[in-house]
């Protein structure tokens, strides 16, 4: 148990750092991010659909959002530039990053002991299951490029 509490405490510590951080941008770009170079990016269905979500919910999307992969940075900075206040965004971002360090800490110590095991046991497979992630992982990578390129090409031609 110790090594769970102990990766849970730094991971809550950087996720503390890091989701404050990205709020504080947010907080500092407010209305300019709308404007500036952020705005495309601003624009993009993702950030469109967290920008509802936290104007209906409120602090419970970002609490939520730390569960998520690629929706927390996007709750926390809209968060930030729609200049939620501290008492609601500071209890949200206790909560959901003490969620995502403890999913974390315990499902990441379970796998590395677990990667551990098999190549001390079983070597070939412990190769081949860490093979098998990076091709995994690597592939749902050239996917979301390719579909979001294609997605470019599709809007710059509705708009020609």
């Amino acid at each position: 148990m110790d090594k769970v509490a102990l990766t849970a405490a730094g991971l809550y510590a950087i996720v503390l750092l890091r989701a404050g951080g990205t709020f504080a941008l947010g907080w500092l770009a407010g209305a300019g991010a709308r404007r500036g170079r952020l705005a495309e990016r601003m624009s993009a269905p993702k950030f469109r659909s967290v920008e509802r979500a936290i104007q209906r919910w409120g602090a419970p999307v970002v609490a939520v959002s730390f569960l998520t992969v690629g929706f927390q940075t996007a709750a926390n900075f809209l968060a930030g530039s729609m200049h939620m206040p501290l008492s609601r965004y500071l209890p949200a971002l206790f909560v959901g990053g003490a969620g995502w360090a403890l999913v974390y800490a315990t499902v990441g110590i379970g796998a590395l002991e677990l990667l551990a095991r098999l190549f001390a046991e079983q070597t070939a497979i412990g190769a081949g299951a860490v093979t098998a992630l990076l091709l995994a992982v690597g592939g749902v990578m050239v996917y979301r490029r390719r579909k979001t390129a294609k997605t470019n090409r599709n809007t710059a031609a509705d708009e020609s």
